[in-house]
């Protein structure tokens, strides 16, 4: 080509191809230490993934000018997706990008499979069906072979798959049916998932891929380039998401036999000993890769080629080197430029850029226009060249991560608004709130409708104002404004929200002491140990308010659970995940090591614990009021001890998959057997359990006594006197006096049994631990009469945050237990997978707001008027707890903007925050006050009663 530059904007032109053809294989989580040796010093073992993979390291030592093994920096997050964004189009990602890892949608910008197919190259791809999420059409529909990606203990199909369709089109019939193939092998990954990178199945996988790569070299020709990469590594349980050096630290490995490839001044013969010397940027396969293959490198890339694919095999070949730089240079100024105009950046804001990019320039016309002595500077024009990218990159790093601070604003000022909002409904308003609602929520639409209408007005008649930002802000405010006319129209019933009593003051407290605690990145990494303090606190404070009740039942009652409440809140402090932050201050117990995502073999004993004792507890609760009877014997006898027997069951056979128990076809049909058990597990649980609580009367059983005192349980019964004279007699209905609390508790049970299968072992104990600490507080809040106070709610809020730490998980994109999904199914099935995985991440919290309204039933006068108000009561209650968290989370977030930890810490939590009091607003209204209503009309067909109503 006789054109390599251009300094004008608007044109470029790109370097001449050095290979026809093009294979690349992506080892999803190939981690460099995968990659290199490893020999042990000072008391140090070699882990199950070291030596394992040795064919590209030796590859790159003893064929240095035809391979090269570089340590391969991902931009967090870490997840597949967004890699694969990175890998084909050179920009960098953003955090939020990381939700559209679930769905993710075409890619619109320019790339390296685009540029492909307007080459007129014919694209192949093989493996992991995400691709064909992002480059829909791009691929042969012949050749091209999808397969599932996010069943993650399946380690042997895709990439199975991958080497059956690979190699033979690597056959001399087959070669010139493609261009390019890119195969995408995912056991490294799903074996990190399942088990950890320390364990027997990775050795097994990273051999594999070793017998791969040693068949794939062998099999290539001269004009084929061989790319072998990670997208991302794995953390020391095998999960990723974040940006840890483990999860950031892939490998890259170029293979060619051709011969052209060496090293620089700053690199050796040998691969780096570590990730830390040599590094190159993601973003750089993309200008590297299309200069090879002699495509125009995508528009809005960022990164610049590697030394090594054009320094020469002598590594003398600075003038191929500069001549790549200079032409990715022209590339991204052209970006920038454009970027710029789009943006309105103004050119001190890129000065730094612009000075390199002057400068190159001024280099490249000296040489240019003057012959030097010894030839053409071409060090000097490399070295500007990468000082150009290297400026370009920092503004552009700074760019990506602006913030519009107004719209950020109007979300804190939405959010404070509907706090406000909440506080006033929860406890602003005096009497019963139920015959309030209808007219709440009819002004909060009207307002919601005339917000849409403006916001969409202003969006379309507008240009300052953005459509969606205008319609979602206008429609919030709106709905606000109506629901403010609503307590208007009420004003004569809202009363003051400031706490009145010692117990409402100190319920309001701890949650304004955590959610100011969000501010330091410190109290958001040991937040566990924070809620392990203030449930501990709530206990203390309730043990010794029981022990000053005057009633000896109550007394004594208050003062054991408050003790049972405590101990409990301890021992469920055993499971612990530590994050990174933590270490080395924590040590993980959840797993069976520090290094595995499986659980020890003695915590299989915990289901078969649960089995046992969970139902006897739960039953020993329901006996104390005598509402053991009917429906209740058949769902804790029943539904409940078979769920967990089968739980129990169930992660028994996983063991056994897991360690391979049974050889042959046996090993083979464990996976359908206990996919088989689980679904039963949730018919058992949800099906059958929901059926029980929607035909179940009130657990009353009635029976009659002559000459009777009438002394039954004050608590459990009501005596009915007949009959004159000595002949008296009594008609004694048993569970009388709790009718409500223990007729609800039945809703509780399904959830239960449907939560704990999803968890891991270690995981299900702590849910164990959480239904008895619920029946727990219940007995305490009744001791104590605080039923109309917002100790319940805010409890049930702080126990709920706290087992979320307890079942395994942290703020963390890479605690995320996705193999929940395929417990009950064989595949991913939407809806239900995603469901699964919720449920698995926040079922503590979702169990917790199950049994908030039971905190005013349990044991509450039967005929007490306005208990459905009540309710509502304390679910707004517990709701303004999240609230109040999401907000805190929110708004530290924002301030914290600049902050070095603010993707690793604070964005996380913030999403946590909203997604936890999303999912508790649509469970407290839809399942708890739903089935509370359900509960009431099972009383009402029985007394006739409507006043509870």
């Amino acid at each position: 080509m006789s054109c390599y530059w251009s300094s004008s904007p608007g044109s470029c032109c790109w370097h001449p191809s050095s290979f026809s053809k093009a294979i690349v294989i992506l080892v999803d989580a190939l981690r460099y230490d995968f990659t290199v040796p490893f020999t042990p010093k000072d008391g140090e073992t070699a882990h199950h993934y070291h030596n394992a993979l040795p064919f590209l390291y030796a590859t790159a030592v003893k064929q240095p000018n035809n391979a090269f093994l570089l340590p391969f920096i991902a931009d967090p997050p870490t997840v597949t997706l967004q890699r694969l964004k990175g890998l084909t189009t050179g920009t960098l990602p953003t955090f939020v990008d990381a939700g559209s890892n679930f769905a993710g949608t075409a890619i619109d910008e320019d790339n390296l499979i685009a540029q492909l197919r307007t080459a007129g190259k014919n694209v192949v791809h093989l493996g992991d069906d995400t691709w064909h999420a992002l480059f829909p059409d791009y691929f042969d529909p012949d050749l091209t072979r999808p397969f599932d990606s996010f069943n993650v203990w399946d380690l042997h199909t895709v990439d199975n798959g991958v080497n059956e369709h690979l190699f033979p089109l690597l056959h001399p019939t087959n070669i010139s049916k493609w261009d390019v193939v890119i195969g995408h092998y995912l056991g490294v990954d799903h074996a990190g998932h399942r088990y950890g990178p320390d364990h027997p199945a990775m050795t097994a996988k990273l051999q594999q891929m070793n017998g791969v790569f040693h068949d794939l070299v062998n099999a290539v020709d001269n004009e084929t380039l061989v790319v072998v990469m990670g997208d991302h590594g794995m953390d020391s349980k095998g999960d990723h998401g974040g940006e840890s050096d483990d999860e950031i630290e892939a490998a890259i490995w170029m293979y060619s036999k051709k011969g052209i490839f060496g090293r620089t001044s700053v690199s050796s013969l040998t691969p780096p000993a570590t990730a830390k010397e040599r590094p190159v940027a993601q973003i750089d396969l993309v200008p590297t890769l299309s200069l090879l293959l002699g495509l125009p490198i995508p528009f809005n890339n960022l990164g610049r080629p590697i030394d090594e694919a054009f320094i020469g095999a002598k590594g003398s070949d600075i003038g191929n080197l500069a001549l790549a730089n200079r032409v990715t240079s022209a590339q991204i100024h052209r970006y920038q430029y454009e970027y710029a105009q789009a943006r309105g950046l103004s050119d001190e804001s890129r000065s730094t850029s612009l000075d390199a990019w002057t400068k190159l320039t001024e280099i490249w016309d000296l040489n240019q226009r003057v012959i030097l002595p010894g030839g053409q500077d071409w060090k000097g024009i490399y070295t500007a060249a990468v000082e150009y990218q290297t400026a370009t990159l920092e503004i552009c790093r700074a760019l990506w991560a602006r913030f519009d601070v107004v719209s950020m604003l109007h979300g804190v000022e939405v959010l404070a608004l509907g706090l406000v909002a909440l506080v006033v409904y929860a406890r602003g308003i005096n009497g019963d709130r139920t015959e309030l609602t209808p007219l709440l929520l009819i002004r909060a639409t009207i307002g919601t409708v005339a917000g849409i209408v403006v916001g969409l007005t202003l969006g379309l008649s507008i240009p300052q104002f953005q459509l969606i930002h205008a319609t979602v802000y206008c429609t919030a405010i709106g709905g606000l404004l109506g629901l403010a006319t609503g307590f208007y129209h009420i004003r004569n019933r809202l009363q003051s929200p400031i706490p009145s009593s010692a117990w409402s003051w100190t319920s309001l407290m701890l949650p304004v002491a955590l959610s100011a605690g969000f501010a330091a990145n410190s109290f958001t990494i040991w937040e566990d140990e924070i809620l392990l303090f203030f449930l501990n606190t709530f206990g203390v404070l309730l043990f010794l308010s029981s022990f000053r009740q005057k009633s000896p039942v109550d007394r004594t009652i208050g003062c054991t659970q408050s003790i049972a409440f405590t101990v409990l809140t301890r021992l469920a402090s055993l499971s612990r995940l530590c994050r990174e932050e933590q270490m080395p201050h924590c040590r993980s117990t959840y797993y069976a090591s520090a290094n595995s995502s499986t659980s020890a073999t003695w915590q299989l004993t915990i289901p078969f614990i649960l089995t046992l004792a969970l139902p006897a507890v739960i039953k020993t609760y329901f006996a104390q009021t005598l509402s053991y009877q009917h429906s209740a014997t058949f769902m804790v006898g029943f539904i409940l001890r078979l769920g967990l027997a089968l739980t129990a069951l169930f992660w028994t056979l996983d063991a056994a998959d897991d360690g391979e128990w049974f050889g042959g076809s046996t090993q083979a049909y464990l996976k359908t057997v206990k996919v088989f058990v689980a679904q039963v597990v949730l018919a058992i649980g949800l099906a059958a359990g929901y059926a029980t609580f929607g035909w179940a009367a009130p657990l009353l059983n009635i029976r009659e006594e002559r000459n009777s005192s009438a002394t039954e349980l004050r608590s459990a019964s009501q005596p009915i006197e007949t009959g004159e004279g000595e002949a008296k007699s009594s008609i004694i209905i048993l569970g009388y006096a709790n009718v409500h609390g223990s007729r609800y508790l039945l809703l509780f049970i399904p959830w239960l049994v449907a939560v704990i299968l999803l968890q891991k072992p270690m995981g299900g104990g702590a849910i164990g631990i959480l239904a008895w600490q619920v029946l727990s507080l219940l007995e305490i809040i009744d001791a104590n009469q605080l039923a109309d106070t917002p100790v319940g709610p805010v409890v049930l809020g702080l126990l709920g945050s706290f087992h979320f730490f307890k079942t395994g998980h942290q703020a963390t994109l890479s605690s995320v237990q996705w193999e929940s999904a395929f417990i009950p199914l064989h595949y991913i099935r939407y809806p239900w997978s995603p469901l699964f995985v919720m449920l698995n991440t926040f079922g503590a919290q979702i169990l917790c707001a199950i049994a908030v309204p039971a905190t005013v039933l349990w044991k509450a006068p039967p005929k007490k008027k306005g208990l459905l108000g009540d309710v509502a009561k304390a679910m707004a209650t517990h709701i303004l707890f999240y609230a109040l968290i999401n907000l805190a989370t929110t708004m530290w977030a924002g301030h914290l903007r600049r902050h070095l930890m603010l993707y690793r810490i604070f964005s996380p939590r913030f999403m946590v925050g909203a997604i936890v009091l999303l999912i508790v607003d649509l469970v407290g209204i839809l399942v708890a006050v739903g089935g509370t209503r359900w509960s009431f009309m099972s009383v009402a067909d029985v007394f006739g009663w409507s006043s509870v109503q």
